[in-house]
């Protein structure tokens, strides 16, 4: 028979654990933390919020994201209160993932690649 002490803290903590996890709002699925009506607000009027949501990345990332977006894609300027605010939100909650991507194949791990022009 299991401790009761155990078996009392492991009930306790799975029922913690949901009050832990991160609200989110029930229709763009954004983490509701400081920033995001700001995020909400600007970034769903050109595509889905899943577009944010799928994606993580450092400050310098999303900022990179923001400037080819008005270079290109015809997002509007933000004031600096704004887009600090978004910065914010987007780092501090879809910031850099450890582990979210495999590292990249050595080349000869790579299947061979039928345009390659053979060196003869």
């Amino acid at each position: 028979m299991a401790h009761p002490i155990a078996v009392s803290l492991l009930l306790l903590g799975l029922s913690a654990t949901p009050a832990l996890a991160a609200e989110q709002d029930p229709q763009t699925g954004f983490i509701m933390a400081p920033g995001w009506e700001t995020v909400r607000n600007n970034c769903i009027a050109c595509h889905s919020a899943s577009l944010v949501t799928q994606n993580s990345g450092s400050r310098e990332h999303w900022l990179s994201l923001i400037r080819w977006m008005q270079g290109s894609q015809g997002l509007w300027a933000f004031d600096d209160s704004t887009e600090k605010t978004i910065l914010d939100y987007l780092s501090s909650n879809y910031g850099p993932k450890e582990d979210a991507r495999r590292p990249s194949l050595r080349a000869d791990q790579l299947p061979e690649n039928p345009y390659r022009k053979k060196q003869s």
